[in-house]
Order: C-alpha cells, then structure tokens, then sequence
C-alpha cells in the first residue's frame, strides 16, 4: 500500500502596508540580509520603517517582496490599526511595532504595523481608537534618539 502524501504550502509572512499621506509606509525586520539591501534606499533609519514616495517606488518593492516569500496588504483606511495610550504613560514596547506616531497634548497615537501588534499593544493597556486617524508623513517621528535631538538644534 501506497503511503499518501499531502502537499504543504509554506506560510509566508505577510507585510501591511498604509498609505500614510503622500507616502506608503511598513515596517519589518528582514532576516534574509540581501532582502533588506534591495530596499535600502527607501528605509529611513531615523524612523525605523521603509517609505515610498511614489506608487511606482511601491510597486517595485513589493514585487521584490514577493519574489523573496512575502506577501503584502495594501491599506488605505488606517481604521483599526491605530491605538491611543496617556501622553505620559510607558509607551517603549508599543513604539516598536508601530509604524509612525503623533502626540497631541493628552495622549500618544500609534499606527502599529498589524493588527497582531494591535493586539499585543492592548494587552499592554493601549486602548483601539475608534473612528477615522490620519497621520502626516512630512512629519518628524516625535520620538526622536536623544543624539538626533541635539544635531537638530
């Protein structure tokens, strides 16, 4: 008797990337050295993410991307992936899954960049913001290296 066999389709990682303003923004930490070269002109290291300016840029990458093992989502509505902590509370572990943050004068706001990572930031006390989020992508990350702040005066 014959053994079956059964065909496993290797899972592979999936990569959101927003449309934040002009730019098309992720974040994602690539094991496979040569992956993250291809793309290094679009990372901004200040910032911790890749960002294309134009939709043909994008096209680009996520084709690459997809050459590499990586499948993307493309999204426009940021609705669902944004979570809101006080402006004073601890907010580290959160900002290393999210993909840009602005601050207002009561509380921190961050695009995590999935909603796995939204997940995890609610069970670290960030609370799901409801209704529309915009984020300005000409904007400096207000979370700045203490180093960067001092070059920048």
């Amino acid at each position: 008797m014959k053994a079956s066999t059964i065909d496993v389709k290797e899972r592979r990682k999936r990569i959101i990337v927003f449309k934040v303003g002009k730019l098309w923004l992720f974040k994602q930490f690539f094991e496979n050295k040569e992956t993250f070269e291809a793309l290094l002109g679009h990372y901004n290291q200040d910032n911790y993410r890749f960002e294309f300016k134009t939709t043909g840029e994008r096209n680009n990458a996520l084709k690459h991307l997809e050459r590499n093992g990586f499948d993307y989502e493309l999204v426009e509505d940021l609705q669902g992936y944004a979570v809101k902590l006080p402006r004073f509370a601890k907010y580290a572990q959160i900002l290393k899954n999210s993909v840009t943050t602005k601050e207002t004068a009561t509380e921190r706001i961050f695009l995590m960049k999935d909603l796995a990572a939204v997940e995890e930031a609610v069970t670290m006390g960030a609370e799901k913001m409801e209704g529309e989020v915009t984020f300005l992508s000409g904007s400096r990350n207000f979370f700045q290296p203490l180093d960067r702040l001092h070059r920048l005066r």
